[in-house]
């Protein structure tokens, strides 16, 4: 049987590249879990916007009320600056106060708060106009990256709940213990998160800038 510290230092010997790749492999059951649950709500959310588009355009009322409408049609003209404010804005308001923070203070509650937030989004981004459905196409493949590195995140707020409420499953003497590697594992998967992120906010502001208006006037 191989102790808690052998494993620690087989650890240490795989270069920090791998690393998030083997926490996820040694966690696939609960990662494909976390996959299904979040495109699947971001699926229901779209629907929902689709089926009732008065919902739809609540959130869009919602937007224009508090300035962020006009903001985004001022920035997507400044591809850097709006890619800048797209990688804040998901890292800051959605990785660390919506999904890592809250887990840290309460296990789990980052995975409640960001299922929340994909039904909500979902509604958000269901398309009302011909124009909308054709931005969808470069804007799907945004969302896919994106909500694939909150499911990173999502993984890490797991495993810091699980090692904190059963150390032993985990082989940690206590719970001080289990937690910080909890917070390891966070950790390991935050890298491969942002640098999705970094991709996800360069293709979005990019692709909302170049791309949207020559596919509207192909298809349209």
């Amino acid at each position: 049987m191989t102790s808690p510290l052998t494993s620690a230092g087989a650890a240490a010997r795989v270069p920090l590249r791998r690393r998030p790749f083997r926490v996820i492999r040694e966690n696939r059951r609960a990662y494909l879990i976390l996959n299904a649950a979040a495109y699947g709500l971001a699926l229901v959310g779209f629907v929902l916007g689709v089926v009732f588009p008065d919902l739809n355009a609540a959130q869009a009322a919602s937007l224009e009320e508090d300035g962020t409408g006009e903001l985004v049609r001022w920035l997507v003209n400044v591809p850097p600056l709006f890619a800048l404010t797209i990688l804040g804005v998901n890292v800051f308001r959605l990785g660390l106060l919506t999904i890592v923070l809250p887990s840290l203070v309460v296990p789990f509650a980052g995975l409640a708060l960001f299922g929340y937030w994909a039904v909500e989004t979902g509604i958000t981004i269901a398309p009302a106009s011909p124009q909308g459905w054709v931005a969808l196409i470069p804007h799907a493949l945004t969302f896919v990256i994106e909500l694939q590195a909150y499911v990173l995140l999502l993984l890490g707020a797991y495993l810091v709940g699980r090692h904190w409420l059963w150390p032993r499953r985990v082989g940690a003497g206590n719970r001080r213990r289990a937690y910080v590697q909890g917070l390891r594992r966070l950790g390991l998967l935050a890298l491969p998160a942002l640098a999705l992120l970094v991709v996800g906010a360069l293709w979005e502001a990019y692709s909302l800038r170049y791309l949207v208006h020559p596919l509207t006037q192909l298809l349209l």
